[in-house]
């Protein structure tokens, strides 16, 4: 049980590694692109739909980590079913179609608790990135149009 217990730790850290050098890509390429500066529907759309392709991508990259770890252990018998059911498990879908072996089952609800945090991080940080974009689209048709903040329709 200790050693199954330290290789959830070690998948939690793992885990936590991977999205956070995600999200330092992400950070850094809106800083050097000088992304967070666009204002108007097209470009915050734009920015919207690559943050969230981003934000999915490194969620699958760690559902993939989860599920080699599942097929190396002999958890389950092909990486498919192994990726297969760390997606239903990352995601909290938890169809219980394809489960885990008794001895390892405890993984499961480690990799659901880790993913609601790297989800919750991910919703924070797409949170905050399009509240700049809103907040400088608002300013920058305040400040052509003063009457702009008032009217409703557009």
């Amino acid at each position: 049980m200790l050693m199954r217990m330290s290789f959830a730790a070690g998948l939690v850290v793992i885990t936590v590694v991977v999205h956070a050098l995600g999200l330092d890509v992400l950070l850094r390429t809106l800083f050097r692109s000088k992304a967070l500066a666009r204002t108007g529907f097209r470009p915050v759309t734009g920015m919207v739909i690559g943050l969230a392709c981003w934000l999915v991508l490194v969620h699958a990259l760690e559902i993939v980590v989860w599920g080699l770890f599942y097929f190396w252990r002999g958890c389950l018998p092909d990486v498919e079913s192994a990726i297969y059911f760390s997606g239903v498990t990352y995601t909290t879908l938890g169809y219980g179609d394809v489960v885990l072996p008794r001895e390892w089952r405890m993984l499961a609800p480690v990799e659901a608790l880790t993913a609601i945090l790297m989800c919750g991080l991910s919703t924070g940080l797409f949170f905050a990135l399009v509240t700049v974009w809103v907040r400088n689209w608002m300013q920058k048709r305040t400040a052509s149009d003063p009457h702009a903040s008032i009217r409703t329709s557009d």
